[in-house]
């Protein structure tokens, strides 16, 4: 059973930076792509980075890309979301996902494979 744990999030100023952590288990981690997609309030869901199982392939949407860095560590079985230059419109629910439609252009769809989430909140 897939379990993913995010942490990481809180309150941060504009201009501030930000690492999110997800704790991976009950598969087998280094063979599957994995991505981090963002909810903010009243919207609908949208992808944000995404690394394959190759750890030097990545993907960034073009509004993080160049502030936001993604890895993963597969002998941890953890992946990151490192957050630079923050600004208020990143306030959002982040959420990491075992999931690769990020690689495929199709929207993110939450499911099990999901974790619950970590809200980060950014603002003077």
């Amino acid at each position: 059973q897939v379990h993913l744990v995010e942490s990481g999030g809180g309150w941060v100023q504009p201009g501030g930076s930000l690492k999110l952590s997800c704790t991976a288990s009950g598969f087998a981690f280094s063979k599957f792509p994995m991505g981090w997609a963002r909810q903010a309030p009243g919207q609908g869901l949208e992808w944000v980075a995404g690394v394959t199982t190759s750890v030097s392939d990545t993907w960034y949407a073009d509004s993080v890309k160049g502030r936001f860095t993604v890895s993963r560590d597969n002998g941890k079985n953890m992946i990151y979301l490192e957050m630079t230059s923050l600004k208020p419109e990143d306030t959002a629910q982040y959420f990491c996902a075992k999931d690769s439609r990020w690689w495929f252009g199709l929207p993110p769809q939450r499911s099990d494979d999901w974790g619950q989430g970590t809200q980060v909140t950014v603002s003077s």
